[in-house]
């Protein structure tokens, strides 16, 4: 009897230890996101409210405080955070796509993820057009990744699992859009759906969601539009005139920053290649200018504009849509971290004000989701979860057919000017690079390269990324080892089914 003590004790105990492996460790990170999801989001909304001050107070003040905030800003990231530039979606896609241990380890670090954060906070504090919710993508994976050093055997899957997990767990946080999470983990990040993670992911987003309620209350990102019991009987042109132009609008903006060195001068391009920081303070002086010229309306993401059109408690120019457009790619070029997803949605409700025009007997608020979605998709070219997060987003349940017919249209149309924005992207962070280099061009992404390898296993892997021209790809330093994750599960790996049972 004073035998089998011992014995129950240490089979509780490996028990407990395999629980928290396979549950506990995956719940803290899921806590952990949420937490950070909703901090980053206060931090932002502060730093942003701290420059409207000051740039009511002062109205020519942003032509020195933007392009400052943008050489300081791009100075940073190249020379400690490399690798945070950008929304951090396609670094997402990247690690996912490759060996997540190499590239995690690269590109979700715990250095990334406060680089992230601290880089694009300086960016809102100088009225940058960008948004938080991509980054918070890459924190969120940042966050699970590195819980890794907890399994005492992780592999490729426990990798793999923990960044799909945090990636769709930052995006629900941030908008409150749990679907969208789901969604936007199976069509953008991975392109399919694996039955094994599905409990892993909606686990993750539960939690995250759970936590991010609790500090927020329980909210929409727009509020709810009120929609009529009848539909105008111009609802189906609207919603393919709506299609047309914001896929034409999305995917123009997704040409420029995919073929910069076609429209970009010669001597801009060689400014970027040699004095980065100079080119990201010229940026900021165009960003700055807009802004003024637009009444500052232009600054920031673009949430108070769309929220106010809704709403009904603002008029915007019809040029406003433009406008927001140049000042996000200006945002973009130097490489400075931030997001396209709210700025996106910004652009759309532009565009669904200036619709109003041909279809003054509709009511705003539609026109405005309609286009919202419309942009989105067209930037993305993720249809679902563009229609998904826009639902969720106004509530607007009553228009999901009209969403989805408008977002898909929109991405069709979209694909005639470029192809799918972060994977183009995420394909720089991949594919070895031809010799000998161009000219540095201001859309790739300049982070170190893998290690070296003999060969390479991608099939594609001597050619271009897709969609990027030779011209347009920079110079590699070794070769890439681009294989998928390992399929074997282990003990370890987080399941959504007990230890023991089978599928």
């Amino acid at each position: 009897m004073p035998r089998a003590q011992p014995l129950l004790s240490s089979g509780i105990v490996r028990r407990a230890r395999r629980l928290w492996r396979q549950y506990g460790i995956f719940w803290l990170g899921a806590i952990a996101v949420g937490l950070v999801a909703v901090l980053y989001a206060r931090l932002i909304d502060w730093g942003y409210g701290e420059f409207r001050a000051v740039q009511r107070e002062y109205v020519w003040a942003p032509l020195i405080i933007t392009p400052g905030v943008a050489a300081l800003a791009v100075w940073l990231t190249r020379k400690f955070f490399r690798g945070a530039e950008g929304s951090g979606i396609p670094q997402v896609i990247a690690t996912l796509h490759a060996k997540p241990g190499e590239y995690g380890a690269r590109l979700l670090s715990f250095r990334i993820l406060l680089g992230k954060i601290a880089v694009s906070f300086l960016a809102i504090l100088g009225g940058f057009t960008i948004g938080r919710e991509g980054p918070t993508v890459q924190v969120g994976a940042a966050l699970m990744f590195n819980l890794r050093r907890l399994y005492p055997r992780s592999n490729a899957l426990i990798e793999r699992q923990l960044v799909l997990a945090g990636a769709a767990a930052g995006l629900s946080a941030a908008f409150n859009t749990p679907l969208a999470g789901i969604v936007f983990a199976i069509e953008e990040l991975t392109r399919s759906f694996e039955a094994r993670a599905s409990g892993v992911l909606i686990t993750a987003i539960i939690i995250a969601g759970v936590i991010a309620l609790g500090l927020n209350g329980n909210y929409t990102y727009f509020g709810t539009i009120q929609i009529g019991a009848h539909f105008p009987d111009l609802l189906a042109l609207a919603v393919l005139l709506t299609g047309i132009v914001t896929g034409i609008a999305g995917g123009v903006f997704g040409w420029l920053l995919l073929n910069t060195a076609r429209w970009i001068p010669a001597p801009l391009r060689q400014l970027h290649g040699e004095r980065p920081v100079a080119f990201a303070a010229l940026c900021g002086l165009v960003i700055a200018a807009v802004g003024l010229i637009s009444g500052g309306t232009t600054f920031g993401s673009g949430y108070a504009e769309a929220r106010g059109l809704l709403d009904g408690n603002q008029q915007l120019s019809v040029f406003y849509p433009f406008l927001k457009m140049i000042s996000m790619v200006g945002s973009y070029l130097p490489g400075i971290p931030g997001g396209i997803f709210a700025p996106s949605l910004s652009i759309g409700a532009g565009f669904g004000n200036l619709l109003h025009m041909v279809f003054g007997s509709m009511q705003l608020p539609m026109l405005i989701a309609l286009a919202m979605v419309g942009y989105l998709a067209a930037v993305t070219q993720s249809p679902i979860t563009s229609f998904v997060i826009v639902m969720e987003m106004i509530n607007g349940h009553a228009l999901v057919i009209s969403l989805m017919a408008t977002a898909l249209i929109a991405s069709r149309v979209a694909r005639m000017f470029a192809p799918p924005l972060y994977e183009a992207l995420s394909e720089r962070y991949l594919a070895p690079l031809p010799r000998p280099a161009p000219a540095p061009v201001p859309e790739v992404p300049e982070v170190d390269a893998p290690e070296p390898a003999t060969e390479v296993t991608q099939a594609n892997a001597h050619e271009p990324a897709k969609g990027v021209s030779e011209a347009d790809a920079p110079q590699p330093a070794t070769q890439a080892v681009v294989a998928q994750p390992s399929t074997e599960p282990s003990g370890d790996a987080p399941t959504d089914a007990p230890a023991g049972s089978s599928r």
